[in-house]
């Protein structure tokens, strides 16, 4: 499949050399962009196009039309009264236009020359003239200046000082088509030629040369397909090898299962399981009994039913004479894990609760228990992954919200148990899109349905305008001894923003409900108030809590039967949906109230149209993704580590992903010696797809 690189000396090679760049401008790149060789260069990619081969006269160009118009500077001045703004007016001999400049104006006010023949693209505005505001230019030479006009014309990112040092789009071109002249022989395929005829693949050296000068729009578009499939290709490559890798490495056999230990337990459940939870729980089984270390993603919508899959298998680990632990990331969510452990699990099973507030002496107890092995599940938080914390037989794993640990702290607690199975869960429904491109190293089981006696959250929607209606309905529901989370986005009040502040609305709400007990809770308390507050909450000696999304992730409170949601346009799908989840946890009909500014734009009101039609987490998320493009849950992969794409899109390439998945997985299947092979990536560049996907370390992924 993968052809060793030739030519590595020419594209290893220092930009330093390439006609037009030399020591100072390449220092500048490598500071500027990251830019150091010539394989950098080739993979810079344009941030848009302009298609220039079809030039219009100005006196054919009409309001609201996007055009590219040539002419000759007649006039450059600044003008203006209040706001200053700089006009550069062109004539190409049918008529006028001005460009319009209203920042930078000492820069373009050198940059522009009277007799300068110049390229405006951009929308057609009138206002006395014909004029586009902040035109894309160029400035045209002789006609054998093929670049940058007769054509379609890449246009690339830049930063005010590499402006300043004179890189335009222009300069770019020209150093990009010269790093081309150099380097395009030595672009080697990295895929055979029957793979790349069966897949309908851009031969890549014809895509990072069309990428950058396209005959078409359509040749662009097949440029970018191809060099995405590299994209994709590679990282579901690293990521099958290394779940092979830890297989294969890590065999080892485990201790039998006593499937009546959890298979009794279900029976006596007071609820019957869903079909989701009875896969996932036979999917984990399965993985538990197999010669290698598990690692698999329980995902499930809120109030799923996650926690019980989890309490299923650990039964199972116990049934085999090993102990399972349990990392949360807040001590009230350990504690609510831990009481909830208890209640269902048989007395025979022994749980307790670890957290950075347990006393001394009952901490010495629990760590002895454990190093002894007569604790079978430990509950806890960060306190569990502390050095002085030993097991006596560790072969379970369960972290909860996973994404609010860092990897290191879920490698340190796998560390304290000899290969551990590992079962890592999430409420954040993830689209099946991203699934497939940041989790293929994970197996994953997904819950979508709800338990039968979870009783739907209603949501319904008003303009800040009814808010006063709204303070009367949560009135009556305190006065029947209901609880309330009312959510804002800001803790301090912005002007900037002009949105209502926690702290704002907090004193708003104790004068508006004095008989009332309300509480504010953010992010910037010490994590002890937070706690202190949480359990308050739930004690109910708390009616109303007014908060920012630090309740996102929390307890299960029983009886809050209401959320408002404040400035609900501020917020995104998936995270409205999970802050929706903090109520219909009880016996009580739940509401979700969102509240928007009566100006709200369409856009928004879509987004809070989704809210009130749909309580499914993954549609939601889809939508979502979509709505705001893959960047936000992107960074969920591992926390501090995000995935950077620069030529796939995980919203609209889902085929693509389909197909780039199933060929690194069919590739790696062929591999015959995948230890010495991952070691071998691991040692080169494979960490810094991961860590950026720099597209320079593709080809070199396997030399």
């Amino acid at each position: 499949m993968v052809h060793c690189r030739r030519g590595v000396i020419v594209l290893d090679q220092s930009i330093q050399y390439i006609k037009g760049i030399g020591p100072k401008r390449a220092e500048l790149l490598k500071q500027e962009l990251g830019i150091e060789t010539v394989e950098d260069l080739l993979y810079f990619l344009p941030r848009k196009y302009i298609d220039r081969s079809n030039t219009k006269l100005i006196k054919d160009c009409f309001v609201n039309d996007i055009v590219t118009v040539t002419g000759i500077v007649k006039q450059v001045k600044i003008s203006g009264h209040r706001r200053k703004f700089l006009e550069v007016v062109i004539d190409d001999g049918s008529d006028t236009l001005s460009g319009v400049f209203f920042g930078g104006i000492q820069y373009f006010l050198k940059l522009f020359e009277v007799g300068d023949t110049v390229l405006f693209s951009g929308k057609v505005d009138y206002y006395t003239t014909k004029q586009i505001v902040h035109p894309e230019y160029d400035f045209i030479g002789d006609s054998s200046d093929v670049l940058h006009t007769g054509r379609i014309v890449p246009i690339y990112p830049s930063t005010e000082t590499l402006k300043s040092h004179g890189f335009n789009s222009r300069v770019f071109r020209k150093i990009i088509y010269n790093a081309l002249e150099l380097a395009k022989q030595h672009i080697q395929e990295p895929f055979d030629s029957e793979m790349v005829e069966r897949l309908n693949l851009m031969p890549l050296s014809q895509a990072i040369q069309h990428i950058h000068f396209p005959a078409t729009m359509d040749e662009a578009h097949h440029a970018r397909v191809r060099l995405a499939f590299n994209e994709l290709f590679f990282l579901q490559y690293y990521l099958h090898l290394s779940r092979h890798y830890i297989r294969e490495t890590h065999k080892h056999a485990k201790p039998p299962i006593n499937d009546s230990l959890y298979s009794d337990f279900i029976q006596t459940l007071p609820f019957k399981l869903t079909d989701d939870q009875i896969k996932a729980v036979q999917e984990i089984i399965n993985d538990l009994q197999a010669d290698f270390p598990m690692n698999r993603l329980l995902q499930g919508d809120v109030g799923s039913g996650k926690t019980i899959v989890s309490m299923i298998a650990s039964l199972a680990v116990i049934s085999r004479g090993q102990q399972v632990a349990f990392m949360a990331p807040t001590e009230i969510l350990a504690q609510q894990h831990y009481a909830t452990f208890k209640k269902f699990l048989p007395d025979s099973v022994t749980v307790q609760l670890l957290t950075g507030s347990t006393p001394a002496a009952v901490r010495k107890e629990i760590l002895a228990g454990l190093n002894n092995g007569s604790i079978n599940i430990i509950i806890g938080t960060h306190a569990l992954i502390q050095e002085h914390v030993q097991f006596a037989n560790l072969g379970f794993i369960i972290i909860d919200e996973q994404h609010r640990f860092g990897v290191n702290q879920r490698a340190s607690l796998r560390t304290k148990g000899y290969m551990p199975d590992l079962l890592v869960m999430t409420a954040t429904p993830i689209p099946r899109s991203l699934s497939l491109t940041l989790y293929g190293d994970l197996d994953i089981s997904i819950i979508k349905q709800k338990p039968a006696n979870r009783i739907p959250v209603t949501t319904l929607a008003f303009p800040s305008s009814k808010l006063e209606a709204v303070y009367r309905s949560l009135e009556k529901y305190m006065n029947e001894g209901r609880q309330i989370y009312y959510v804002l986005p800001l803790i301090e009040d912005s002007e900037k923003l002009d949105l209502k502040s926690a702290t704002a609305t907090y004193t708003q709400l104790v004068k508006r409900f004095p008989t009332k007990t309300i509480a504010l809770l953010h992010g910037k308390l010490p994590n002890e108030e937070k706690e202190k507050i949480m359990q308050q909450f739930n004690n109910h000696t708390i009616d109303l809590l007014v908060s920012t999304t630090v309740i996102e992730v929390g307890i299960d409170v029983a009886n809050a039967s209401i959320i408002v949601i404040e400035h609900a346009e501020r917020f995104g799908l998936s995270q409205l949906h999970q802050l929706r989840g903090r109520v219909g946890r009880g016996e009580y009909k739940s509401f979700c109230v969102l509240i928007y500014p009566d100006d709200i734009p369409q856009e928004s009101m879509q987004r809070i149209h989704i809210l009130t039609t749909t309580d499914d987490g993954f549609v939601i998320a889809e939508e979502d993704l979509k709505m705001r493009g893959a960047g936000e849950f992107i960074g969920t992969r591992q926390h501090g580590q995000g995935i950077a794409f620069e030529f796939a899109d995980p919203v609209n390439d889902f085929e693509l992903i389909s197909i780039a998945r199933e060929e690194a997985q069919k590739q790696v299947e062929r591999l015959k010696d995948i230890p010495a092979l991952f070691e071998n990536i691991k040692r080169t560049q494979a960490m810094n797809i991961l860590e950026g996907l720099r597209k320079k370390h593709i080809l070199a992924l396997l030399s």
